[in-house]
């Protein structure tokens, strides 16, 4: 009788203990955010990667009530970012900007990554969409892209093309671009998009194709050849298209978006969902992005963006095997 009693009471004090995790667990989400939100950018300071992820965090920040900081890991094509978010506590206080090459380039120019793309991160939602904008110095010789693709091939290898690191955006921009265009321009990575900017503007590269161009035309010391979209954009209505401009098929749509690490509560994902949905929304942010060169941004559910995502994966892969880029 003393067995089946004491058995008893340990069944109902596990019981209770198990109810008040759950309490526990439950009252953390019901109250998110309680601290601030650290999100990791892995790209460096000045680049457009970071320009879109100090953006939203400024108006997250507003729409949560707690700050959300932006935290930048630059190197090695992001996938420092991308493992320690992977890593992270899963508890929606960690969260990252992701690109195609975090979750789509990267896969397939790594022979092995130390994260899974999919596995190991949960999504939050969609930020905006934006293609890249060929631009070259100001004083350039080149003022058109037939000019530029016509010197390219006068001198093999003469011509530089900068970027924000190896697997970059940039970079795979540029080296499909130069299987297009049938030019050998060389590439040159930098560690994120500002410093590569930076070197534009003082006129030691030759050209960059890359996102979030207008802050860098506005400045007067870069000017845009080509934008790779299916459209002008409305922020540089004279600037053609690649088909415009006569190199068809080129097409590039760059994506940012928010993930957190695998298995963080989806209370706490549709809260931060809810909280990027409400930026969005922001004709302060619109405008925002519209100025920056890229689309006007479409807010998505955390499961819509995945799907989205993982749709993509397969023409990412294709477009690094096209450019023949390869990382060991």
């Amino acid at each position: 009788m003393t067995s089946i009693l004491g058995t008893k009471r340990r069944t109902v004090c596990l019981f209770i203990a198990g109810s008040a995790l759950a309490f526990s667990a439950a009252h953390a989400q019901d109250t998110f955010p309680s601290k601030p939100i650290t999100m990791i950018v892995g790209w460096a300071t000045g680049g457009s990667a970071d320009n879109v992820s100090r953006l939203i965090a400024q108006h997250m920040s507003t729409a949560l009530g707690q700050p959300v900081l932006v935290d930048n890991r630059a190197g090695a094509g992001s996938n420092i970012a991308s493992e320690l978010v992977a890593k992270s506590k899963p508890d929606g206080y960690t969260i990252m900007l992701a690109t195609p090459a975090s979750h789509g380039y990267n896969s397939a120019l790594y022979s092995s990554l130390k994260f899974r793309p999919m596995e190991d991160f949960s999504p939050i939602g969609m930020i905006s969409t934006s293609p890249g904008t060929m631009l070259v110095p100001v004083d350039s010789p080149y003022k058109s892209l037939r000019d530029l693709i016509a010197a390219a091939k006068a001198a093999p290898g003469k011509l530089n093309y900068g970027s924000a690191g190896v697997g970059s955006s940039q970079h795979l921009a540029g080296a499909l671009f130069n299987k297009m265009a049938g030019v050998d321009i060389a590439h040159i990575p930098f560690k994120g998009s500002g410093p590569a900017m930076t070197e534009m503007m003082a006129g030691r590269l030759d050209v960059i194709i890359t996102t979030g161009p207008l802050p860098f035309v506005q400045s007067g010391k870069v000017r845009p050849l080509a934008i790779a979209s299916h459209q002008r954009h409305p922020a540089m209505p004279t600037v053609p298209t690649f088909e415009e401009a006569g190199l068809k098929g080129y097409i590039t749509d760059n994506w940012y978006g928010l993930v957190a690490p695998a298995n963080t509560p989806r209370p706490v994902l549709d809260s931060l969902n809810a909280a990027l949905v409400k930026s969005l929304a922001s004709p302060d942010v619109q405008k925002a992005f519209v100025e920056q060169g890229a689309f006007p941004a479409k807010a998505m559910k955390p499961d819509e963006f995945w799907a989205y995502v993982r749709k993509g994966m397969p023409e990412m892969a294709e477009q690094v095997r096209a450019a023949g880029a390869k990382m060991d």
